[in-house]
Formats: structure tokens, C-alpha cells, sequence
């Protein structure tokens, strides 16, 4: 992670979870949204509870106002950029390059997971439990673990690869426009800006994940277990931390349909470039 801010042109944006406004909008509706602010070094204590009052903001978290009001200006100038620019500053590239991560961490999973049961079997098998065991309690060997099939990421890794695509020829068409060699007619960008902005929509699966269908985004919602802590790729991350192999195929199926539709909104978009 360090290296990366030293590396990195841009700083990478961290997944949405829960707690915040901005749940409805992005996992129900699937409208784009971003959550900013500051932090401490550490967690004072005071969050929801009977302390969390402005008094206590005013005399140790922030006493002449300074975050709040770089943090004012910095959402205000956020939205003025949008606001004002001929043609939104999505940047599809990062979105296309966060989306394969994901999809890379959900594999690796599962492969650790494959390695982690073998051992664990093997260590059954040959008694190492009980032989490491204390002979004067009472103990009760683990059970053995079903094997981690190999699961078929296909679709997954070809949706990821045909938003990689369109993602690259939107920019790649986009590049003319920004530099000024180029010029649309102002019906062409009213197409284009409302395309850009409603892509997000294209990752809403209509019936929601498994046991809780008001999450209906297929890229991000809190996890099951986690609270306001974001699972990525939801249904397919937690069907594989949950063993249930069957619902897994199912929810690759449901997030590679949605990255397909996210890509050819995309396209269409990149087709509002060409004169």
C-alpha cells in the first residue's frame, strides 16, 4: 500500500460498504456515489454514544473548524467539477483495472481455501491432531472438510475483459474531445453525460443478493457478516466464504451479466463520441 502512494499517479478510492447515506443510492439504486472524509490516527471512543455531542467536536475533535471546513470546500469543489465539465470525468480505465483486483482476490481465495481444506484433511487422516493433543483432557478431533471444487471464473474473467475493452476505446475516442481537436454538438453531450452517469445502473441486479435483496449492486455492498465493512463482488465472494458452491456459479453468472452490461453502456457511449 505504501509503495503504491509512492508509485501511483492517483490514489486508489476504497469500496463503499455501509453506514452512510450514500447505501440507498449506490447498492439499491445503483447511482454513483462517494463518501469522503477525515481521520484521526486512531478512534476516539465517542462514536454513537451519549458522548458524541458538538461539544465534545468543538472542544477535542476539530476546536477551530478546520477539517470541517477543508472538508466543506473539498465536497463543494468535487461537485463544482462535475457540475461543470462538458464531459463527466469518469474514468473508466480505473473502474475496468479495480474490477479485474477484485476478481483476482475472489480466485485467490479460492485457490487458499482448496489448499487450506487439503491440509487440513491430510492432518485428519494422518492423526496429527490427536497427537498433538493433551492425553489428560478431553478432546474432540476436527471434522473433515468437503473438497474446494475448481470453480468456473470464465464468465467473470471475460466480462471483465470486454469492460476493459470498451473502457479503453471510450477514452481512446474520448482523448480528441478533451484536447480540443474535436467538438460535440450540445444535444451529443446531453447524450453522452446522461449515458456516462447512469453506467453505475448497469451493475443493479434486479432480485438483489441472496437473503437480503433490498443490496441489489453486483460490485459492492457490506458484507453479510461485517456490518458497515464492504464485501466486493458480494454474492460470489460470500457464496465462496460460505462453501456454497451451487450459489456461486449462480452469482458469477449474475455479476459477469452485469459487468456485460455496464460494458456495452460503455460502448454506447464511446458511439455519442464519433461525429
Amino acid at each position: 500500500e505504501k509503495k503504491e502512494y509512492q508509485t501511483r499517479k492517483n490514489i486508489r478510492i476504497d469500496a463503499l460498504g455501509s453506514g452512510s447515506d450514500y447505501s440507498a443510492f449506490l447498492q439499491h439504486l445503483g447511482i454513483a456515489s462517494y463518501y469522503i472524509s477525515f481521520r484521526g490516527e486512531g478512534v476516539g471512543g465517542e462514536y454513537h454514544t451519549c458522548f458524541d455531542t458538538f461539544d465534545h467536536y468543538s472542544t477535542y475533535i476539530d476546536p477551530d473548524y478546520s477539517y470541517g471546513v477543508a472538508l466543506a470546500k473539498m465536497c463543494g469543489r468535487i461537485t463544482l467539477r462535475l457540475a461543470d465539465a462538458d464531459v463527466l470525468p469518469f474514468d473508466f480505465n480505473a473502474q475496468a483495472n479495480t474490477v479485474n483486483r477484485y476478481v483476482a482476490e475472489i480466485v485467490k481465495l479460492t485457490d487458499a481455501m482448496r489448499t487450506e481444506t487439503e491440509t487440513h484433511n491430510r492432518l485428519i487422516a494422518e492423526n496429527r491432531f490427536q497427537l498433538a493433543a493433551d492425553p489428560t483432557q478431553k478432546y474432540i478431533p476436527p471434522a473433515r472438510k468437503d473438497p474446494v471444487p475448481h470453480v468456473n471464473f470464465a464468465p467473470l474473467l471475460n466480462a471483465t475483459r470486454k469492460l476493459e475493452e470498451a473502457a479503453a476505446t471510450f477514452h481512446k475516442t474520448l482523448a480528441p474531445i478533451q484536447s480540443g481537436e474535436g467538438e460535440l454538438s450540445r444535444a451529443q453531450l446531453a447524450r453522452l453525460n446522461q449515458l456516462v452517469y447512469r453506467t453505475e445502473r448497469a451493475l443493479i441486479h434486479e432480485k438483489g443478493l441472496p437473503r437480503r435483496p433490498w443490496f441489489r449492486h453486483q460490485i459492492y455492498a457490506p458484507g453479510f457478516y461485517t456490518g458497515y465493512g464492504v464485501k466486493t463482488i458480494p454474492g460470489v465472494r460470500e457464496a465462496i466464504e460460505e462453501r456454497k458452491w451451487k450459489e456461486a456459479d449462480e452469482q458469477i453468472g449474475h455479476a459477469a451479466q452485469a459487468l456485460t452490461r455496464f460494458a456495452a453502456q460503455i460502448d454506447q457511449a464511446a458511439q455519442q463520441l464519433t461525429p
